[in-house]
């Protein structure tokens, strides 16, 4: 549970980095206000802070239009911690082959707060795919990563999550409700499918979680498509299967022990 109110807890440190969380791959830049936006933040707040990430490196400014970029020291810790990923070498070619032999889009999300947050994203070539990149939040509500999450961790991961702030509590209370639905899903099929809803979920997925030794917490693969390139009864019969069977053999290449805890006490 994060503690804000523990003498422990360095405030001025965390607002630094949701100043640094706030830019996505998308941003060609970002002024002091559109920070202060994105983070609640007061703008004088964000002025102080972006001032100090730009001396030590974590952000540049640019003199043609005064914004903010990420700056060489970010982009070097991003880079330290990509590489303590260990399991993303081997990931990469299988996740590329399976986004070419079923023309959807393949992305590893991660828990970020109360939000799944893209790492990586593998596009088929030669075919449209959905547009979701990197740096991408995607809310805890019943689309299809969150869903795979929730059901993939722990009653220990569970608790912990439940008691960081949740800003939509509703939807992670349906979440939570249908975990037992969605884990026998994937106990019996490998894989939690995903029919297509309405904005940012508008397209079929299915997802399958894997778990690291360098995490504390589950990711998720998942493979997307609009409903106009694979229907329910394809994802479900042939591209499923094979995510499923893809997380299994990076399983075997790593080590790693299978992504869906079975057994609960």
């Amino acid at each position: 549970m994060t503690d804000l109110h523990d003498p422990r807890f360095a405030t001025t440190l965390a607002r630094g980095l949701s100043v640094l969380r706030a830019f996505r791959v998308t941003d060609d830049g970002l002024s002091n206000a559109e920070i202060a936006q994105r983070t609640g933040l007061p703008k004088s707040t964000v002025s102080r802070l972006t001032f100090t990430l730009g001396q030590l490196g974590y952000l540049v400014q640019s003199p043609r239009d005064d914004r903010f970029r990420p700056g060489p020291t970010l982009v070097a810790v991003g880079h330290v911690a990509a590489a303590s990923l260990s399991f993303l070498v081997p990931a990469h070619d299988l996740m590329q082959r399976l986004a070419e032999e079923t023309g959807t889009l393949v992305v590893l999300a991660v828990r970020d707060g109360d939000k799944m947050v893209l790492i990586r994203t593998w596009r088929p070539m030669h075919v449209a795919s959905i547009w979701l990149e990197v740096g991408q939040r995607i809310p805890f509500q019943p689309f299809s990563s969150p869903r795979a999450f929730v059901a993939a961790a722990t009653p220990e991961e569970i608790d912990r999550i439940v008691s960081e702030s949740i800003a939509d509590r509703d939807a992670m209370a349906d979440l939570l409700t249908t975990r037992p639905l969605v884990r026998t899903e994937m106990m019996r099929q490998g894989f939690v499918s995903t029919p297509a809803g309405s904005g940012p979920a508008a397209y079929n997925a299915v997802s399958v979680p894997f778990r690291s030794g360098n995490l504390a917490e589950p990711v998720i693969f998942t493979c997307g498509a609009l409903p106009s390139e694979a229907s329910v009864e394809r994802m479900q019969s042939d591209v499923g299967p094979r995510l499923a069977a893809a997380v299994r053999t990076l399983e075997r290449l790593t080590g790693q022990a299978p992504g869906l805890i079975r057994t609960e006490a």
